[in-house]
């Protein structure tokens, strides 16, 4: 018989219990959306992870790398879930090499021909050819 911690569990039922998703509908509804990769392989939410699986999920538009140390089916504390789960994410670029992406006001219209050249010219399109 399996130890506690070793048996297999649903991959949406694990998400759930380590704190990545909110419910667990909400991250059944990601592995039907494709956002939940188990060993590389697309997962569906019924799929059985164990120990030293490695989970890719997406969630709020960033990809993160979760590797299983323990299988939880219930929702557990902050500690004991952070003990479950060895995250392997990749710190995020710093701010400095993020481009700024220029933001109109809601329903300004159109540029003008002034403000297009602007947008062209921090774009790095002046036009000349």
């Amino acid at each position: 018989m399996p130890a506690p911690g070793d048996s297999p569990v649903r991959i949406d039922a694990w998400l759930w219990a380590v704190r990545q998703f909110k419910t667990r509908s909400a991250a059944t509804a990601a592995c039907r959306a494709g956002h939940v990769r188990v060993n590389g392989e697309r997962a569906k939410a019924a799929q059985t992870v164990r120990p030293g699986d490695e989970v890719r999920v997406r969630v709020e538009g960033f990809d993160r790398h979760l590797i299983v140390r323990l299988t939880l089916v219930k929702r557990v504390s902050a500690t004991v879930a952070a003990t479950a789960v060895e995250d392997r994410t990749p710190p995020p670029p710093p701010r400095e090499s993020v481009p700024i992406v220029p933001v109109r006001d809601r329903g300004s219209g159109r540029p003008t021909k002034r403000e297009r050249r602007d947008l062209e010219r921090l774009r790095g399109r002046d036009g000349v050819a």
